[in-house]
């Protein structure tokens, strides 16, 4: 286990947001990213909350869609700093995906 802190996770998360690529990025609705330590239990590296946006129809005010990234989990698979920023790169684009619509199978099929 390789453990960060809060803050430097968090600097991770926006140097990862970094990669998606702009025009992916700028279609990016009405989403907030969140830091938990753990996900009560489940062995959760991230998880996305919402209605993705290929199932938006009348979608007026409805809550911000939520993906969490859970930095202790993710700490526990890691040996360095470098596995840490790169598992969270990882299951940020992954969360992302599920914000456009791309579910698990689909994800496998495209090795995510």
């Amino acid at each position: 286990m390789f453990e960060v802190s809060s803050d430097r996770f968090e600097e991770m998360i926006g140097v990862a947001l970094t990669t998606i690529p702009d025009e992916l990025a700028s279609r990016m609705e009405n989403v907030a990213i969140f830091v938990e330590d753990e996900a009560g239990g489940r062995q959760l590296f991230g998880l996305y909350e919402g209605i993705p946006l290929t199932s938006r129809s009348t979608y007026s005010g409805a809550m911000p869609d939520r993906i969490t990234l859970y930095r202790l989990t993710i700490c526990s698979v890691c040996s360095s700093e470098a596995e840490v920023a790169e598992q969270v790169r990882k299951t940020l684009v992954h969360e992302v995906a599920h914000h456009f619509g791309i579910d698990d199978p689909r994800l496998r099929q495209l090795g995510w």
